[in-house]
């Protein structure tokens, strides 16, 4: 492969593959402000109403640890009953969320980046969301999954107030 087809960027349902490097890139826009959009990502109460309209958990009936999000840096959050988990990198009340985050039949020691940036479109909110660093081949589904049990519960919960 020539440096120059190496460099070259795809963008497919999301999913971004510079060179051997995937990367999921997603602009979601909710109606909500900016402030219940990241109360929903950082609350455990209120991001259990998401994996509940997610529907996911009735895959994961396995698991069995409850929602728990820090609302501090270098916090730990466990999502989706145990099967997503990892740590606050920064926080930024109401613009910006960055985590060590990862998949929990992923090896050991693997996280991967997420960054959620929250735009003001006065009103509602557009999620800048960018996600790096995980295992080769996985990117389709993870960008389906952002979608299927991030994108549309949120929505849903956002839309119910």
């Amino acid at each position: 492969m020539s440096a120059s087809n190496s460099r070259r960027q795809v963008l497919i349902g999301g999913v971004t593959a510079l060179g051997a490097a995937e990367s999921i890139h997603q602009e979601p826009t909710f109606t909500a402000p900016r402030k219940r959009v990241y109360e929903a990502l950082t609350d455990a109460g209120q991001f259990d109403r998401v994996t509940q309209a997610s529907g996911v958990m009735k895959e994961l009936s396995q698991m069995n640890q409850p929602t728990r999000i820090s609302p501090d840096e270098g916090g730990r959050f466990v999502l989706f009953g145990g099967y997503i988990f990892g740590r606050h990198i920064e926080l930024v009340p109401n613009e910006l969320i960055v985590q060590a985050w990862r998949v929990g039949n992923w090896s050991r020691g693997i996280y991967s980046l997420v960054r959620f940036e929250l735009l003001d479109l006065s009103p509602g909110t557009r999620i800048v969301f960018d996600h790096s660093g995980f295992p080769a081949g996985k990117a389709e589904h993870l960008a389906a999954g952002w979608h299927a049990h991030y994108w549309e519960p949120l929505e849903k919960i956002l839309a119910a107030g």
